[in-house]
């Protein structure tokens, strides 16, 4: 059977959700390369170059070479991701487009304070600075019609229900491995032998500012590895309200 036409699935929340049944049924590389083929570019994929990063990396890179690989750098990344990145880069021939935000680290911190200290409402306005209004400018600067992303279902509980497939914001939203689990992304590692980021060694489940990111210790749950536990999500792909702890 035929998927449906995505100009169609793009109007229509009933062609969308048989398209991503369909989508379904495929391989995270078929899926990738009906996407390159079916859906409108430019295409490009986000990375944190975090612990996972690199399966996205390689898949993307080795269906379609050359697509924009986009970094938010927010300033405040961990010295070993940055020395990742620069690895990654050289191994996979990434095509890296950095973004930065309109204000400086320390002009934000002169001005603001150490926003990640003030809370949920700090973090939320911390993340939309340095996280949000820098993806936002890439996307609209690169022209991207199809954005990818390495999210899968089981990471959080707020990424339980996303699709392989989204229309959002006028542009395709799409998650090649969203139906991948941990078993699937250490299988992919070692079978294309990709090295994995230096701080996963020492328990870090979940990779991002150095101020708002800790390992997983002995009676922890995942979650609050991030952001203090007040947030699991920057906003970057669909916000989440702060807990009532914030």
């Amino acid at each position: 059977m035929l998927p449906p036409d995505p100009a169609t699935a793009a109007e229509s929340p009933l062609a969308l959700a048989e398209l991503n049944r369909w989508l379904a049924g495929l391989s995270a590389q078929q899926r990738l390369a009906w996407a390159f083929e079916k859906l409108d570019g430019p295409h490009a994929l986000s990375t944190s170059f975090g612990v996972q990063s690199a399966v996205s990396l390689h898949l993307v890179n080795s269906i379609r070479p050359g697509v924009p690989v986009v970094l938010v750098d927010t300033g405040y990344l961990f010295p070993e991701t940055y020395r990742y990145a620069d690895q990654l880069v050289e191994l996979l021939g990434i095509d890296l487009k950095v973004y930065r935000p309109q204000i400086g680290a320390a002009w934000m911190e002169a001005r603001f304070g150490k926003l990640w200290e003030a809370g949920g409402e700090g973090i939320r306005r911390y993340n939309q600075l340095r996280k949000v209004e820098p993806m936002q400018r890439a996307l609209r600067e690169l022209g991207v019609r199809c954005w990818i992303a390495g999210l899968r279902r089981d990471q959080a509980s707020t990424r339980e229900g996303i699709d392989f497939l989204e229309w959002r914001d006028g542009r395709w939203k799409f998650h090649p491995i969203a139906d991948w689990n941990e078993i699937d992304v250490g299988a992919y590692m070692l079978l294309h032998d990709l090295p994995e980021h230096p701080l996963a060694q020492q328990g870090y489940v979940s990779v991002g500012d150095v101020h708002t990111t800790r390992p997983l210790l002995p009676g922890m749950d995942a979650a609050e590895t991030r952001f203090f536990g007040l947030r699991r999500e920057c906003g970057l792909h669909f916000d989440e309200p702060a807990s009532s702890a914030a």
